[in-house]
């Protein structure tokens, strides 16, 4: 964890992300996914041992599952060489002296010496333990055994059924919840959409209601200035009927009439005004009814779109006195498994190409999803001041395109004696 960027609370917050991200999943098939991906890493289930050849290089001995590799001083994650449990036919020791029978009879055997006795004593008992494993995975299953087996994939399936089952209400209850939140969205939406529609029909209204004000001051005005114009006229119809008058009386019609000129044009102006102020009014009328048919072709497209959507889904050391042997049971048909076998990433890529189409795997496709957004997540977190000689010599095994098992039939090439002639060389 020190080697990423993260802290308590980012790591805890990815971890409980990915943990959601296998909702639904077994407590049984979880442990047998994280098992899958933990067999093919180098170091898994290898026990190391330093030993020295007859040459007297130190050496890493490595007993797994598979069978026995040698690795360098300086690196244990790439063996450079191998051999399987279907090769060999007796291993013994003596004092620190530890010796390996090949069953080719033509090849030499296989020798090394242990730093103590007890390292000796325990390298034999692992080399006996996986290698009678190893012989039981690969016999017919016993009666006893085939009906145990029988049971148990019945006793998946059932939960397999069941799983399914659940996992199917539960996706339908989802769905459930999911449309009628859409539909809840929507209805709050119209109802917002009603709002605005209600609050601008009644600015509109209001708008309408200041125009017929409007109009009727304008009527007024109008009726006003004729009137006042009327009067002028007669005013001016005195003045010329009037040229006996005095000139007292005439300079006071003559007034009066510049006043009522002065009148007329304030009223004319006032007019004017109104009139043009009415022509906005009628404008903004006309821009709220446009705007008004607009909200109400988007409701009408929105309700139409709204059903055509719901339309589509619904030990001690002690002195060993003499050799201790263990012969190894033997059996020619049995071909080594480092042949056939791939890394779970590889799998899954040749299963999706296999399966590519209508019809291709998703179960897959989501596995390798969520492995690649870890690995670029973890990639991104990394810090690289606090890289180990064993992560840059597992990038560099990455960039040439190198994994645990394309590394074993690599090493396991050739006979058993030109193998053993590498490991006296090394």
């Amino acid at each position: 964890m020190d080697q990423h960027k993260m802290t308590k609370e980012e790591w805890e917050n990815s971890i409980m992300t990915w943990w959601k991200e296998h909702r639904g999943m077994l407590r049984e098939d979880a442990m047998m996914e994280y098992l899958k991906i933990a067999q093919d890493l180098e170091m898994y289930g290898v026990n190391y041992f330093e030993i020295r050849n007859k040459k007297g290089t130190e050496l890493y001995l490595g007993v797994d599952a598979l069978g026995l590799n040698i690795y360098e001083k300086d690196d244990q994650l790439t063996p450079k060489i191998g051999f399987p449990w279907s090769e060999i036919r007796n291993i013994s020791f003596n004092d620190r002296k530890f010796i390996i029978k090949p069953i080719d009879k033509k090849a030499p055997d296989f020798v090394f010496f242990a730093p103590r006795v007890r390292i000796n004593k325990r390298i034999l008992a692992l080399c006996m333990g996986n290698h009678e494993l190893y012989m039981r995975r690969r016999k017919p299953d016993t009666i006893d055994v085939q009906q145990m087996k029988a049971q148990a994939r019945e006793e998946k399936l059932a939960k397999q059924q069941q799983r399914e089952k659940l996992q199917y209400e539960i996706a339908a209850r989802e769905r459930a919840e999911k449309k009628q939140q859409e539909y809840e969205d929507r209805i709050k939406a119209m109802q917002e959409e009603m709002e605005r529609s209600q609050a601008n029909l009644m600015e509109a209204q209001e708008m309408i209601r200041r125009l017929e004000e409007q109009l009727k001051q304008l009527q007024a005005a109008k009726e006003e200035l004729e009137k006042r114009q009327n009067e002028l006229q007669a005013m001016m119809e005195r003045l010329e009927e009037s040229k006996n008058m005095e000139a007292a009386e005439r300079q006071k019609l003559e007034d009066e009439i510049r006043a009522k000129q002065a009148e007329v044009s304030r009223i004319q102006e006032e007019v004017e005004a109104k009139d043009n102020e009415t022509k906005r009014l009628q404008e903004e009328v006309e821009a709220a009814r446009r705007k008004e048919e607009e909200l109400r072709l988007q409701q009408m497209a929105n309700a139409t779109r709204g059903h055509l959507e719901e339309n589509e889904h619904n030990e001690d050391d002690e002195t060993v006195n003499g050799d201790v042997s263990r012969d190894l049971n033997t059996d020619e048909n049995i071909i080594d498994p480092i042949e056939d076998r791939r890394t779970l990433a590889e799998r899954n890529e040749r299963l999706q190409d296999q399966l590519q189409g209508p019809i291709c795997c998703g179960l897959c496709k989501n596995r390798k999803r969520l492995h690649e957004a870890l690995k670029k997540d973890l990639a991104q977190s990394r810090d690289e001041t606090k890289e180990t000689a064993m992560d840059k010599i597992h990038r560099e095994n990455v960039r040439q395109g190198r994994d645990k098992y394309k590394t074993l039939r690599e090493i396991r090439k050739g006979n058993t004696k030109r193998r053993v002639d590498q490991f006296e060389n090394m």
